[in-house]
């Protein structure tokens, strides 16, 4: 697939301290990437505002894993919508009646995906349990009406042979070259992890610390657009 489609599911993680860091690497990054994923750390230090900001030129992604009683989830899943995001987040964890009350919250914003995050990629447990989890907790969330979920890459084909293969991944973990895998566990590279399933990869510092961030957003969907799938 081309590069234009490939810069369109990467979706970078704006883990920096302040508005103004965000938005500087958005315009870095320009048109190289088509989305930028939000956290806990920036929401909470700039919170809303940011959000209708970086929505004027890209897609949102609110990653903050809400996990909570089944009635609270809603109610942040409503706000999420509100703000008029493209992709938000719970906690599979979170278990069936959490995941079906912020899926039925969720379908009155259609233009919102809702996913479930399965096992963290930080996780250190051995990889056959990590997956065994994250296929249950995805199971869970489709049956739950979810979209899709954040899962590790070694994972995605394996929850698109079980839940469809419109089933969104969305995969964090990317590294490639001689990166410093920092606290990650689970990763692969760009190139492979749309081999093996992944809808969308979120990459972080590898593009966030790069000498020229969009030259190595552009790396990224490169390698991406050489897959064959």
């Amino acid at each position: 697939m081309s590069h234009d489609t490939m810069k369109d599911r990467i979706m970078v993680a704006l883990d920096v301290n302040s508005q103004a860091e965000a938005l500087a690497m958005r315009d870095t990054l320009a048109d190289s990437v088509g989305w930028l994923k939000v956290g806990l750390r920036l929401f909470v230090a700039e919170g809303p505002s940011l959000i209708s900001k970086l929505s004027k030129t890209h897609n949102i992604f609110l990653d903050l894993k809400f996990h909570d009683i089944p009635n609270t989830v809603a109610q942040a899943i409503e706000s999420a919508g509100a703000l008029g995001v493209q992709m938000v987040n719970v906690h599979a964890g979170g278990g069936k009646p959490m995941l079906e009350a912020a899926s039925k919250v969720a379908k009155a914003f259609p233009n919102m995906k809702l996913i479930a995050v399965t096992v963290l990629t930080s996780d250190t447990m051995p990889k056959e349990q990590a997956l065994q989890l994250a296929l249950a907790r995805a199971k869970l969330a489709k049956d739950a009406g979810l979209d899709g979920v954040v899962c590790s890459v070694h994972e995605a084909a394996h929850i698109k042979e079980v839940c469809g293969s419109d089933f969104i991944t969305v995969t964090p973990g990317i590294r490639w070259g001689n990166q410093n895998t920092q606290d990650q566990q689970r990763i692969a590279d760009p190139k492979t992890a749309v081999e093996h399933g992944s809808d969308y990869l979120v990459i972080g510092r590898p593009i966030l610390q790069a000498d020229s961030p969009k030259q190595a957003a552009e790396e990224a969907a490169n390698m991406m657009s050489q897959a064959k799938i």
